[in-house]
């Protein structure tokens, strides 16, 4: 189930919680991918707070909303690059894609094998992309009042399992959102101290959301039949008959 877009604006844009969360995040998906010149960027589900340090290079930035969630116009004042879309159906050439990042997607989608069976087909040879999801250990997937409370949480193992199944390759993985899920203001102050001693701990135990990279790996051609003739190997004395022993005089 997705959650409806005005209640995730109102938790991005308008909440403490929700900023705090934004820039923890955010900081992370710019540790792995520092600049994006030229390429074309897109995310899908909620993933718009992660792509603004991108619009200024990318050659091209797509916000995709699904349609259960709905769409807003984004970023606030400049040209719209939000575009709502089927959930398994986007408006994207195939293989168009350079990085695409998901996030308030993949946990929440009623079908998740085709949503990344589009993501797939959407990204370009070797195209890389991050799945942002709640981290089925973390205290974030356990609260209600975050977006991150809602869909399916899960595993590291989990996440890589299901991407390497429709053809990813597993790049790298972090966590993000060490601190609490409260808006009291200790929290909220000490929340860069979190993030910071958190990295030094199993991400698995402690981060609030699991991020993974990977990248889009295509099959390497097979020549027709090439199979069958490995399979049936010539048979150089095919033909011939077999030999018998000699017969003694």
């Amino acid at each position: 189930m997705h959650l409806d877009v005005q209640a995730l604006k109102s938790f991005y844009y308008r909440s403490a919680l929700g900023r705090a969360a934004q820039r923890a995040v955010r900081g992370q998906v710019l540790e792995f991918w520092p600049e994006a010149k030229g390429q074309t960027v897109v995310g899908f589900g909620f993933a718009v707070p992660l792509l603004r340090p991108y619009l200024r290079e990318a050659r091209r930035v797509v916000g995709l909303m699904p349609g259960p969630q709905g769409v807003m116009p984004w970023p606030a004042g400049l040209p719209n690059v939000s575009v709502l879309c089927e959930e398994t159906l986007w408006p994207v050439d195939t293989g168009a894609i350079d990085k695409l990042i998901l996030m308030h997607g993949l946990e929440t989608s009623s079908d998740p094998v085709s949503l990344l069976d589009e993501a797939y087909r959407a990204l370009g040879p070797g195209g890389r992309a991050l799945f942002v999801v709640p981290n089925r250990a973390g205290l974030w997937s356990r609260s209600d009042r975050t977006p991150f409370g809602f869909g399916r949480p899960y595993t590291l193992r989990q996440l890589e399992i299901q991407l390497r199944d429709h053809g990813f390759s597993i790049e790298r993985a972090a966590a993000a959102l060490y601190q609490p899920p409260s808006a009291r203001r200790f929290w909220l102050k000490t929340g860069p101290m979190w993030e910071r001693t958190g990295r030094r701990m199993p991400m698995a135990l402690a981060g609030g959301v699991l991020i993974v990279e990977a990248t889009k790996q295509i099959p390497a051609p097979r020549r027709p039949g090439l199979s069958e003739r490995v399979k049936r190997p010539l048979g150089v004395l095919e033909g011939l008959g077999l030999p018998e022993p000699s017969r003694k005089l």
